[in-house]
């Protein structure tokens, strides 16, 4: 008899996956088959993180042919990776290098991956994060996140690295991005579909943010009048429309994060910027002080508690208290893994409107346009549960909890 809660806390193993392949999912209840899901992913990273250790293995047996030059074992091992399973070199020479950095440089988050407590892309997340550090640092900071790895999404473990790193050294994490700003670029490349994509590269966030918050509001106001194109289409309309000087307006309202100690100069921690994640101190603390097109609204937090202890909005009038309160309490949409942020989401009523719900801070909570309708139309359901976090419930009658609070 298929047991959701046993199969959900079961290791991967040989013989585990050989039960989960004798599973019928038609004989299953709905909440089962998500069980049984999440089981066959644990067994693909699993599976994934033997094939990185097969790598390394062959690896190490090109090393120990006569003759190769000891430059070239990577190169002839990665040909040697790509030839056995069909890859592109490209392809090869990645997947090789991430099997060596997992089994050499970051064997906890290798053992996680085997273990099944994080997937493939998140072990690449943590890699990539970290690879700009020297190992036992790297490993500090794989160790530090890898508790919450399992329950984050590759979104927010990015984020949160970002994080830990800018935490650990402030003034390395400030020197690399302003090394990284003079890379600044833009470039135009062809798409195979005969469209173009134009790429600004190596962008200030603080800047990447106030204008994608002056193109989401310039979108919005065109969606009146039996506007047919999508909002896709419209900021796309509206971003040509700004760079070719078609258009020019402002508007739209971005928020930035940041303790008080950080902003008092006492502390160099790294802010949060609203759908962007991390920045490091001088950013956070210059947004507080300047304007900077649109609206900026800063929530200054305790150091220790995350907390909100004040609010603001740079040069312009403040929104309504309601939504000031709410948007400190709640950096995103509160849905499991979703990042957009608060400013841009709907204020939900927990306890519909219609069944009574009064329009008070405690029944209000920000859903995205998408989750809303999910919640609203597609069988979704939240409770707060009293803590600051949510409980959701998927039709199939999972349960899922959430904070709001992106890392």
């Amino acid at each position: 008899m298929f047991d959701s809660l046993e199969v959900d806390r079961e290791m991967p193993s040989a013989l585990f996956g050989a039960y989960l392949a004798s599973i019928d999912p038609s004989d299953l209840s709905g909440t089962d088959r998500v069980a049984l899901m999440r089981a066959r992913a644990r067994m693909v990273a699993h599976l994934e993180a033997q094939l990185l250790a097969d790598m390394v293995s062959v690896a190490d047996a090109i090393g120990e042919v006569d003759g190769i030059d000891g430059d070239l074992v990577f190169d002839a091992a990665a040909a040697e990776v790509a030839a056995a399973l069909c890859l592109t070199r490209r392809t090869a020479e990645e997947r090789l290098a991430l099997a060596l950095a997992l089994r050499r440089r970051l064997p906890a988050v290798w053992r996680a991956l085997a273990e099944g407590r994080i997937d493939g892309w998140r072990a690449r997340v943590i890699d990539r994060g970290t690879g700009h550090l020297e190992e036992a640092e790297a490993r500090r900071v794989a160790n530090e996140v890898l508790p919450a790895a399992e329950g984050l999404t590759t979104g927010q473990l990015r984020a949160l690295i970002r994080r830990v790193c800018m935490d650990a050294a402030p003034d390395d994490a400030a020197k690399r991005y302003r090394a990284g700003v003079e890379e600044r670029r833009v470039v135009a490349e062809p798409a195979v579909d005969g469209t173009v994509h134009l790429l600004g590269i190596n962008l200030p966030p603080d800047r990447v943010a106030a204008a994608r918050a002056r193109i989401n509001h310039l979108a919005k106001r065109l969606r009146r009048n039996g506007e047919t194109r999508t909002m896709d289409q419209l900021r796309a309309d509206v971003f040509l429309d700004l760079l070719d000087g078609s258009r020019t307006a402002t508007g739209g309202t971005v928020e930035v994060r940041v303790d008080l100690a950080t902003l008092a100069e006492l502390e160099d921690h790294p802010g949060d910027l609203a759908g962007y994640g991390p920045v490091v101190a001088e950013i956070a603390r210059d947004l507080t002080r300047r304007y900077s097109g649109g609206t900026w609204r800063y929530v200054a937090t305790h150091p220790e508690l995350d907390l909100p202890v004040a609010v603001g909005v740079l040069r312009r009038r403040p929104d309504a208290a309601q939504r000031r309160a709410l948007h400190s309490a709640h950096r995103t949409c509160i849905f499991p893994g979703c990042r957009m942020p608060a400013g841009s989401c709907d204020l939900d009523h927990t306890t519909p409107w219609a069944e009574g719900g009064p329009t008070v801070v405690g029944n209000l909570a920000p859903l995205c346009r998408h989750h809303h309708r999910l919640k609203d139309f597609a069988a979704w359901g939240y409770r707060p549960r009293g803590d600051g976090d949510y409980q959701w419930t998927s039709p199939l009658g999972r349960t899922y909890t959430t904070s709001g609070q992106s890392p």
